[in-house]
């Protein structure tokens, strides 16, 4: 296996892990809070998703699906347009909430394919490429996809987490 099958193999790992824990929950579950300043399936799908079009954007030169597609309209969050989540306050977080299990997927997929289509054309000379020269060291593209993959898969499991706690409610 190359490089960009290890990394289509890890994005369709966070695909599956996301769809586990948000089909079939109604709204009520998905926008749930465990506690006053616990994140809620939503946010947690949200905010992943926010962050991976940003930075599959980012590296592919390309514009976040959040504008091109116009899902920010579609999600109507009282939040600044341009929001991935990052830094949130527990009340942002708490303004993140969806109508349907549909929307929020409907934007994961599409950001899931637009992910893929980018990351099958890589080679591993690509991935040495530089990204972000704001860090020390410089960040590379390699590096911002595996944290890519390491923090969706990390808020995946919390959404699955919650999902878990709500059911046994």
């Amino acid at each position: 296996m190359n490089s960009s099958g290890i990394l289509v193999d890890a994005f369709e790992c966070i695909h599956e892990a996301v769809h586990a824990a948000v089909e079939g929950l109604p709204p009520e579950d998905l926008n749930a809070r465990l506690d006053d300043d616990a994140n809620s399936i939503a946010w947690l799908v949200w905010h992943l998703t926010r962050v991976q079009d940003d930075h599959i954007a980012d590296a592919a030169g390309t514009e976040q699906l959040w504008f091109a597609e116009e899902w920010a309209s579609r999600f109507e969050l009282p939040l600044e347009e341009g929001s991935t989540g990052y830094g949130h306050s527990s009340t942002q977080a708490g303004s993140v909430k969806v109508g349907s299990a549909d929307l929020l997927l409907g934007y994961f997929d599409a950001v899931h394919e637009h992910t893929l289509a980018f990351v099958r054309d890589l080679d591993g000379r690509s991935l040495d490429r530089v990204v972000d020269d704001a860090w020390s060291p410089p960040v590379t593209l390699g590096v911002r996809l595996v944290s890519v993959v390491a923090d969706d898969l990390q808020h995946a499991g919390q959404a699955a987490f919650v999902r878990g706690a709500l059911e046994r409610r």
